[in-house]
């Protein structure tokens, strides 16, 4: 799964790597939990790449009680096209979930050692992401998102048995374009390559999300 991730970017790091059409106010973001406010591209009405902040949690358009959306941060990228709860937007509401690295909790010796994985660059990845809307009783309305998930690669497998579908950047278009039919979208949604990544462990101070702050991201013994 897919728990949490930083994104420490500029807003004009931000709009060079997506090709957006204004600079977006960004703010660093070292322990993104889920429920919180996620920065996202989406393809606008006018068919432009737009920035935008989702709530982390889809909650589907049909449900009753919003607190559906805590248990529903990721999604499988394997079965998410049939899943009611995501099908919806799997079809026609896909975004990218701009990081920077993402966290994922080791196993050692009968406890859980956190551990931080990002790109060999330090660059900017993009999470695969659908997103929905949901219509409150009063309403309102409430944007929400999930992050793909796929099997593990190479580096990811002494970790964990899961990690985010991160795209990549040749594949934006086509993932973001709602009429991309979703046969043609399976492909993308394959392990990345280890070899594009790294992974060291970190302090446990990343348990808590109020901990947003450089030292969890930062390597310890």
């Amino acid at each position: 799964m897919c728990g949490r991730f930083a994104l420490v970017a500029t807003g004009e790091e931000v709009a060079e790597h997506y090709q957006l059409p204004e600079v977006p106010f960004v703010v660093p973001r070292y322990n993104i939990a889920p429920t919180q406010p996620v920065a996202a591209v989406r393809l606008s009405n006018a068919g432009e790449r737009e920035f935008t902040f989702f709530q982390w949690g889809l909650i589907p358009s049909w449900a009753k009680d919003p607190s559906i959306g805590s248990r529903l941060i990721n999604a499988r990228a394997e079965t998410a096209v049939e899943k009611p709860s995501f099908r919806a937007a799997f079809k026609r509401r896909r975004c990218l979930l701009p990081a920077t690295g993402f966290f994922e909790w080791r196993k050692v010796d009968g406890r859980k050692q956190p551990m931080y994985i990002h790109e060999t660059g330090s660059g900017i990845v993009s999470l695969a992401g659908l997103w929905e809307i949901w219509q409150a009783p009063d309403g309102g309305e409430l944007e929400t998102c999930t992050i793909l998930t796929t099997g593990p690669n190479s580096l990811m497998e002494p970790i964990h048995d899961r990690m985010p579908v991160i795209l990549d950047p040749l594949d934006y278009d086509m993932w973001l374009a709602s009429d991309t039919p979703t046969d043609q979208l399976q492909h993308l949604l394959r392990p990345f390559d280890a070899e594009r990544l790294l992974a060291h462990p970190v302090s446990t101070a990343v348990n808590k999300p109020q901990n947003d702050t450089p030292d969890v991201v930062i390597p310890v013994e």
